[in-house]
């Protein structure tokens, strides 16, 4: 029996990888489904540096091994799927992102930023609020640095156009069709910069990840994961 390839699944910002559950059970018949939680999310250890997009890269390196492997990265997880793709070509095959903020500015960081104020979520959402200190150790911490990564992004988009037209491998760019959060027209622009780029758009799919259909995301990973591209 042939063995399975890799598939490393991202989640998102102030996510953890407890997001999959109701995928990797549709995924594991394909693929070695692989999940992290990135440093300082979910169970992962806390640590005292700032939460960057290349630290988030050095947690996939050291929980895959040496072995090639295809990426999933929904939203910022998406972002570290692309940076992996462009700064460790040998190590990563094909990458499939859901739902990836990629036009960063000034401007869209501080409405972003907006969103993760911890004493506004507990008045305005105590659900959320509730759900976040049940998924991480210090949601409060989450917040704040995932504030600090996102202005940082915003200072300096590692990912314009110029350096995605850098990347070698076949990646598809996907997101809702009710996404709020992501536009058409920057995946759009993501997607004609990629050397070997498809575009998707999933229908009825807003951006949260519990709202999107199991088995609709399911279908789609597998069918582009599973086209004989592997190289």
């Amino acid at each position: 029996m042939d063995k399975k390839h890799p598939l490393v699944l991202l989640h998102g910002a102030v996510g953890a990888k407890s997001q999959f559950a109701q995928l990797i059970p549709l995924l594991e018949p394909h693929f070695e489904v692989i999940t992290l939680d990135f440093e300082g999310h979910g169970t992962a250890d806390l640590t005292d540096r700032p939460f960057k997009i290349g630290h988030f890269v050095e947690n996939v390196l050291n929980i895959v091994g040496t072995e090639k492997f295809d990426v999933f990265g929904y939203s910022m997880g998406g972002y570290v799927a692309l940076s992996l793709a462009l700064h460790h070509p040998e190590r990563v095959g094909q990458v499939f992102t859901l739902a990836a903020k990629l036009d960063w500015t000034p401007a869209v960081a501080e409405k972003e930023v907006k969103l993760l104020d911890a004493d506004k979520i507990l008045q305005k959402i105590p659900h959320y609020a509730q759900t976040l200190q049940a998924t991480h150790r210090d949601w409060r911490m989450v917040l704040k640095k995932t504030r600090d990564l996102l202005i940082g992004l915003g200072q300096q988009n590692l990912l314009t156009p110029d350096v995605l037209a850098q990347i070698t491998q076949p990646v598809r760019i996907a997101m809702g069709d009710r996404d709020s959060m992501v536009s058409l027209e920057e995946s759009v622009a993501a997607y004609r910069a990629l050397q070997l780029g498809e575009l998707q758009i999933l229908p009825a799919t807003p951006h949260p990840f519990d709202k999107i259909s199991p088995s609709l995301l399911a279908d789609v990973i597998i069918q582009f994961f599973t086209r004989g591209n592997w190289a």
